[in-house]
């Protein structure tokens, strides 16, 4: 990314707003093109929070615990304690999951956090400003629409596979099909058959859908409110006031990244809590 505006702070946010891609020119990959930046931070993000947590757990003790054993206790208390006010089950594969989605994507939410310029300053620093000027790439994974919807899918996945375990596959194909109508006579009911399914079919797309828009809007808008102040701070209000307002909303943003991550883990464990449940 270039490190101030090139022809305006139109194009220096659009310039901020490209990703960094890996396109496929085989014809039957024509239509892919892979977004190398929100993969690769995803990536070393998940690495770094089970190294962080396997780290503390090997030197776990049940004497007076370290500030940092202290944390991670902290964090798993308040995890459980969410899923077991919500999850009235078998708590020993969802209280993980629930970890690792909030501390997973609480950590890519806070790469908002790291200067817009950053890796525009680096690339310059190396190669020079020319070559800044023509790379792209963006720090913040769940600002990508792609990260958000591979999220959400992959709950989907698991929120079914739940509902599938409680009720075995033919309970659960048969819920589908005569809930939330539901009929006496048989006639009634082979009527009912298809609506009872068009609907389940929504709710059961809806969820993923709302997972998604909702993550990746909120970050999507605080990195936006990131590139103008920033844009603006080298081409208009100064450095100073630039970074006054930068760190008031930071600040501010800081409640955002943490109450995303922590929308997406309860809803995905009232969504497994739901598909559980028999009407």
């Amino acid at each position: 990314m270039a490190s101030e505006p090139q022809g305006g702070l139109t194009e220096y946010i659009q310039h901020h707003l490209n990703h960094m891609t890996v396109n496929f020119s085989a014809d039957h990959f024509w239509f892919w093109n892979l977004r190398a930046d929100s993969i690769i931070i995803s990536f070393v993000l998940g690495a770094i929070f089970c190294l962080w947590f396997w780290l503390f757990a090997r030197k776990a003790t049940s004497g007076v615990p370290s500030k940092g054993q202290a944390l991670i206790e902290l964090i798993i208390e308040f995890v459980d304690t969410q899923v077991k006010d919500t999850f009235h089950g078998d708590r020993r594969t969802v209280t993980p999951l629930a970890l690792s989605i909030f501390m997973w994507v609480f950590l890519m939410n806070a790469m908002d956090l790291l200067p817009v310029d950053l890796y525009g300053w680096i690339v310059t620093t190396v190669a020079g400003p020319e070559v800044a000027h023509h790379t792209y790439g963006r720090a913040v994974p769940t600002a990508d629409i792609n990260t958000t919807v591979g999220l959400s899918v992959a709950v989907l996945i698991i929120v079914i596979s739940h509902g599938i375990k409680a009720k075995g596959g033919f309970g659960f194909g048969k819920e589908m099909l005569t809930a939330p109508f539901h009929a006496e006579s048989t006639g009634a009911k082979i009527v009912l058959l298809i609506p009872n399914l068009l609907l389940n079919i929504v709710e059961t797309l809806s969820k993923p859908v709302s997972l998604a828009m909702r993550l990746f809007g909120n970050m999507y808008g605080g990195e936006l409110v990131f590139m103008l102040i920033a844009g603006l701070m080298v081409s208009w209000i100064g450095f100073v006031p630039g970074v006054l307002f930068n760190t008031a909303w930071a600040i501010f943003h800081i409640l955002i990244i943490a109450l995303q991550a922590f929308i997406f883990m309860m809803l995905t464990i009232v969504y497994i809590a739901t598909a559980r449940e028999h009407h």
